[in-house]
């Protein structure tokens, strides 16, 4: 009768040394991961800001002209105002008789 000791044995040692071996990253590979992930980072850190400055620029564009609308909207009732009191006058005078 054979014993399956040695065969048990030597299956054992190889799935012990694969797990041992194989879960380990060593700190170069680890080095070289997050170098590229910084990279990755840094360039999008540098794409935010210049979005950041681009939307900052067109709030301030976009809140000078709300202010320049108010003020030709204010300009714009005045001078309907005036518009109005001039066709009263020429209505005025078209209705009074000559005479």
């Amino acid at each position: 009768m054979r014993s399956n000791l040695p065969k048990f044995t030597t299956v054992a040692l190889i799935l012990v040394g694969a797990t041992g071996l194989g879960g380990c990253a060593t700190k170069g590979f680890v080095r070289e991961q997050i170098a590229t992930v910084n990279t990755r980072i840094d360039g999008m850190d540098g794409r935010l800001r210049t979005v950041e400055g681009t939307s900052g620029q067109a709030l301030a564009q976009a809140q000078a002209a709300a202010g320049q609308a108010q003020q030709n909207g204010q300009r714009i009732d005045q001078i309907n105002g005036r518009v109005d009191g001039m066709e009263q006058q020429m209505q005025q005078r078209q209705r009074k008789p000559r005479g």
